[in-house]
């Protein structure tokens, strides 16, 4: 290779890497808002259209629509979680200061467990002025842990007003990122190259609808059992259904809450509907609605969404899960176009098992 062909190469790989480096912290809420642009972009275009073409005009209406229906809940539902969770510390410490150090007593009121759980509670308090003092000292490690639990989310809450910023540039000039996206494609894989391109967009927007989907299907069935068990703030629990149905393990915190209230409210029998409605209907909706939609939007094999997915989420953190079975569709895409036997290879094939 020339001296003036390796300078250029080394050149290029060092400019690349220093983008690479100035833009890594950011890298997750690029690829995020990539995501919600490609998904939202039908809803974008006619917005766009209605609007006569000007672009910035129909960027700022579609980041604030994205605000309104992202943000703003999300602030609430921050607000209030934080809130529930602080005044709970507060009724434990005030429960443990007036207490004697026994168990309460409808510990043993639970079925099946409760007798021989409120034993096991007496025998390990035979020191009622120590348990006392245990239990006191818990509660400073739980109060530390609402205040963890605020922080995170007003990170979190940062983290999607920087996503919004950047889906409005993204949405400005969605048109321009589009063709030189597909111009690079096409010089580096030719009409293979088009194909992946395409297949990364669909895959993202499959992704997306299942997670979204699954997320607002959640909720719904949520709300159902909350208004059918007599649960206050229905419609805020079922809010906050959606949004921890993106993250696993979510759904349970509310509709196992709602069932100890319900409990505590010595409503027994709408606490065991609470939990079996939860377990039964709210969490196994993701089981299998989720890949579902995924599956018929993008027509990729269940297994390697799931493997996707999870694979994904290990990796990556939240982003994973639409960079997981992105990757493997592509990589499957690939695997195919490179095992296809073309008509010509089909026929040689032939030619030389005849000779």
């Amino acid at each position: 290779m020339a001296p003036r062909r390796t300078a250029q190469v080394a050149i290029t790989a060092l400019l690349l890497l220093g983008c690479a480096y100035v833009l890594s912290p950011f890298f997750a809420a690029i690829l995020f808002a990539g995501t919600v642009v490609i998904t939202s972009w039908p809803l974008y275009a006619r917005l766009h259209a209605y609007l006569r073409g000007r672009d910035g005009l129909a960027a700022i209406t579609m980041t604030l629509l994205l605000t309104a229906l992202l943000l703003v809940p999300m602030i609430g539902l921050a607000a209030s979680l934080t809130d529930a969770v602080m005044s709970l510390v507060e009724l434990i410490r005030a429960a443990i200061e007036a207490s004697d150090g026994r168990p309460p007593a409808w510990l043993k009121e639970i079925p099946l467990v409760g007798g021989d759980i409120d034993a096991y509670v007496r025998k390990l308090t035979r020191s009622h002025d120590e348990v006392r003092k245990l239990g006191l000292q818990a509660v400073e490690p739980a109060r530390k842990f609402a205040l963890g639990l605020g922080a995170m989310l007003g990170q979190g809450l940062l983290q999607i007003s920087l996503v919004l910023f950047i889906v409005f540039f993204i949405y400005r000039d969605g048109a321009r990122i589009s063709a030189q996206l597909e111009t690079a494609a096409a010089r580096l894989g030719g009409e293979l190259g088009r194909q992946l391109l395409e297949l990364a967009g669909n895959t993202v927007k499959a992704v997306m609808i299942g997670i979204v989907g699954t997320a607002a299907a959640q909720a719904l069935v949520a709300f159902i059992g909350f208004v059918i068990a007599g649960v206050p703030g229905a419609l805020l629990l079922a809010a906050g259904t959606f949004f921890l149905s993106l993250v696993p393990v979510g759904p349970p915190l509310l509709w196992g809450g709602a069932a100890f209230w319900l409990y505590q409210q010595g409503d027994s029998g709408w606490a065991i509907f609470m939990v079996l409605w939860g377990a039964l209907a709210v969490s196994s909706v993701d089981n299998f609605l989720k890949p579902f939609l995924i599956s018929r939007t993008a027509s990729l094999p269940i297994l390697l969404i799931a493997l996707g997915a999870f694979g994904g989420v290990l990796a990556f953190g939240f982003i994973g899960l639409f960079l997981g079975p992105t990757f493997l569709a592509l990589g499957q895409a690939l695997f195919a176009a490179w095992t296809a036997i073309t008509p010509a290879a089909h026929e040689a094939d032939s030619t030389e098992g005849l000779a």
